[in-house]
């Protein structure tokens, strides 16, 4: 071992504590880098292995009813390669031992029995339903763990006012509902929504679809382009009542599942950038006075024939040291964050397996920022070293000359305790650290903030969607349009205090070269139990004779108030009207539009029907009323909006947790590593004026107080700073998850800012107790003898 290699670990060691501190804010910024990357992965290597596996189709296209026989014609479209026709219906589900409504979604498998072509069943246990029995099905993984459901259990389908038992012969799933959430809901539910799939035969005769279809999926030719067959199945099933073919950009689960995996690349990019960037800040002022302490040995170095790249790679090495300690730390926290991470996935997202690993390219990812940001660190000491000559090296540093600080040249000491006056005048004279120990103590208290505001983001979500926009007990989903004196037969149901009726409407909006697809829902006037909202959260009635957007539409449009919109049917007699833009309503969940309903069922040329209504339920009635529900033919489905607010917090409330603590506790690293870095270097600065102060009579409580009041002082500047850094970091994160699925508003709660401030000062007083005991131990004699 070489002599040079011998001083770096002494030095290492004498600087155990402060390397372990940077080595740990190194640690964080990799775990989250490792974290993120690993489980993307991940996710990204079962996603596409379990759409390979699965058959998943390229195309959707649902329908009212067309016979068996235009099959042929699809499949002859140019660039299908692959047709399957099936049936799919809503109807509610009766579980025993649960007494409210369930949405149950009927999938049909092949006439012929066994998989389909596409969309096929992964069975978890059991086996398909026999082609020759008409009452066994499948039951979707999330629902039947919900409900703790086997093989051989029985539950009560209602399919168009049909009741009939089935029994339960499988459990498994479909990469077409990995993610599972009811129609028209963004969270899952996975108590009060199932998927089934039955024999097409027994969906047949519930539905009256004999020999006909009423939803077709495609696979298409490598080659082929989706927007040009698109427009052919579109043509092809227009007199058949379609509304739209899309493709796996549209459908729900794939959605959802790409929106999340652009997240987690977000945050890959995002936050480890900040602790790295401490950490390399750290690594400066560490290896500067160390530079400064050993002057004279890098002059007798230098005297001896050391050059300057064995000195610069003696620094660089110990800089690579911390790094490579905070690396495999940091790697092997990040594995253990990226299994329980995609362990929270698998809850959420329902992939029959999930296969976490931690690739070569995370792991060497991982450990070159973590080189690069000590490279980067170090660059400045690296300078230092090599432009000190040797004789100039080995004399003591000329004193730094200091004129009066401003409190001074303002006349303002003569208010100030002398403590007070040396305190402000040791930061006066290096403004440059202590403005980086203020931002690094901001990033922090911004780390911390980030986990506690997509909670505060959606408890704001659910609050004002399923609160203040929506009142309503129960929505209950037709089968097809009905007249609308449905609505005096529920509102005259024993225990509904309030019926309101709604239709929903399958449309294409056109404005320019711009087009996207969506609904419109129509409200009758001085509606009370769904309220669109603008941006003040006050209640938005739709005009008479205007549509109201979504503000998101707005902006993906490019429209104005008044401007005129081409509405396209994509329902009934698929009318093509131009209306005018009467407004803008703001809502973080979807993309729609709101009308009146006289003036939607005009635009859509049906007569005075409804889709819905909305029920205002007595407390303690709900049962009685799902009960009446449950008999009625043309009754789709029930949903509850409460449970369905109780469902999403059982469901993503201890993953949001969980995830609030990680951040708090990698944003404590980064506020332990400054704080303590700082009060470790200052002491060995000042050790001997302390020192001095001591020999003087000054109390150990007396010295401390200058040297941890200065640090105490830092941190409570850096909150103010903090508070606004948490502000802008959260605004980052906000625009790169922005979708037409849902926008996470910019909401921090004062609970927010209080758990990072009181998290700041926790991490800060653990670090001065800790640099407490170092003046304690203080060797007043051996301090005094040492020559600066």
């Amino acid at each position: 071992m070489s002599a040079l290699t011998r001083k770096a670990w002494r030095d290492l060691w004498h600087l155990r504590g402060q390397a372990l501190a940077i080595a740990l804010v190194i640690a964080s910024g990799v775990a989250t880098l490792v974290m993120s990357q690993s489980t993307y992965e991940s996710l990204t290597a079962t996603r596409e292995q379990f759409y390979r596996q699965g058959a998943l189709a390229d195309l959707w296209a649902p329908l009212a009813r067309a016979p068996d026989t235009l099959l042929a014609h699809l499949a002859a479209l140019p660039g299908v390669q692959t047709v399957q026709a099936r049936l799919l219906a809503l109807g509610t589900l009766g579980v025993p031992g649960f007494d409210e409504p369930v949405r149950a979604e009927v999938v049909s498998l092949p006439l012929q029995g066994g998989q389909p072509l596409l969309n096929r069943v992964q069975l978890r246990s059991g086996r398909l339903p026999a082609p020759e029995l008409d009452n066994e099905v499948v039951v979707g993984e999330a629902f039947a763990a919900a409900h703790a459901l086997r093989v051989g259990d029985r539950l009560r389908l209602t399919l168009r006012g049909r009741q009939r038992w089935l029994r339960v012969v499988g459990v498994g799933t479909s990469p077409e509902y990995v993610y599972q959430s009811p129609p028209g809901a963004v969270f899952p539910d996975f108590k009060r929504y199932a998927v089934l799939w039955m024999n097409r035969h027994a969906m047949e005769r519930a539905l009256d679809m004999d020999g006909a279809f009423n939803n077709v999926v495609l696979r298409l030719l490598p080659a082929a382009r989706p927007a040009a067959v698109i427009a052919g199945l579109d043509a092809a099933l227009a007199r058949y009542g379609g509304v739209g073919a899309y493709g796996r950009h549209e459908q729900t689960s794939a959605r959802y599942l790409e929106e999340e995996m652009r997240q987690l690349r977000t945050m890959a990019r995002l936050f480890p950038a900040i602790f790295l960037g401490v950490a390399a800040f750290l690594l400066h002022v560490v290896l500067m006075r160390l530079i400064g302490t050993q002057r004279e040995q890098i002059g007798v170095l230098k005297a001896f024939g050391y050059g300057h790249r064995a000195l610069a790679a003696h620094y660089l090495g110990m800089a690579a040291v911390i790094a490579l300690l905070g690396a495999g730390l940091g790697i092997a926290l990040g594995a253990a964050l990226g299994s329980w991470l995609a362990h929270v996935y698998q809850g959420i997202y329902r992939f029959p397996f999930l296969a976490y690993r931690l690739s070569a390219g995370a792991i060497a990812t991982g450990a070159a920022v973590s080189l690069a940001a000590a490279a980067a660190g170090a660059l400045m000491a690296l300078r230092a070293a090599a432009s000190l000559p040797p004789a100039e090296a080995m004399r003591a540093p000329a004193p730094p000359r200091f004129g009066p600080t401003l409190v001074e040249r303002l006349g303002l000491q003569r208010w100030l305790s002398q403590p007070a006056r040396m305190i402000l005048r040791d930061l006066e004279r290096r403004p440059g650290r202590a403005a980086f120990t203020v931002l690094g103590l901001a990033l922090a208290c911004a780390v911390i903030m980030v986990g506690r505001f997509q909670g505060d983001a959606v408890g704001y979500m659910v609050d004002t969607q399923l609160s203040l926009a929506q009142h309503h007990d129960l929505a209950v989903t037709f089968i097809e349009a009905a007249p609308r004196r449905v609505l005096f037969e529920l509102a005259a149901l024993p225990g509904v205090r309030e019926a309101e009726p709604i239709r929903t409407a399958p449309v294409r909006l056109v404005h320019g070269l711009r087009s996207y697809r969506t609904v419109i829902e129509g409200l009758p006037p001085a509606a009370r139990l769904r309220r669109p909202l603008d941006a003040r959260l006050g209640a938005v009635t739709p005009p008479a004779d205007g549509v109201l957007l979504t503000d998101y539409l707005q902006r993906m449009l490019a429209l104005e108030p008044g401007d005129t919109i081409e509405v396209q049917a994509l329902q009934g007699h698929r009318h093509v009207r131009e209306v005018r833009v009467a407004g803008f309503v703001h809502e973080t969940i979807g993309a729609q539009g709101y009308m009146d309903l006289d003036a939607l069922n005009r635009l859509l040329g049906d007569g005075d029907v409804v889709s819905g209504v909305l029920l205002g339920v007595l407390p303690g009635a709900e049962a009685d009323v799902y009960a009446h529900l449950d008999r009625r033919p043309w009754v789709a489905g029930i949903s509850s909006r409460l449970a369905s607010v109780r469902s999403f917090y059982a469901t993503m409330g201890e993953s949001l947790l969980v995830f609030t603590w990680v951040a708090a506790l990698l944003g404590g690293v980064i506020n332990f590593g400054l704080v303590y870095n700082a009060a470790r270097i200052s002491l060995s600065e000042r050790g001997r004026e302390l020192a001095s102060l001591r020999v003087l009579g000054m109390t150990e409580g007396e010295v401390s107080a200058l040297l941890l009041g200065q640090l105490g002082l830092l941190v409570a500047i850096s909150l103010p700073f903090g508070f606004a850094a948490g502000w802008g970091l959260c605004w980052v994160m906000v625009q790169g998850f922005q979708s037409e699925l849902f926008r996470i508003p910019i909401r921090l709660t004062t609970a927010t800012y209080a758990f990072a401030g009181l998290m700041v000062l926790g991490a800060s007083v653990v670090s001065a107790l800790l640099v407490h005991r170092r003046i304690a131990w203080l060797d007043l004699i051996a301090v005094l003898k040492t020559r600066e």
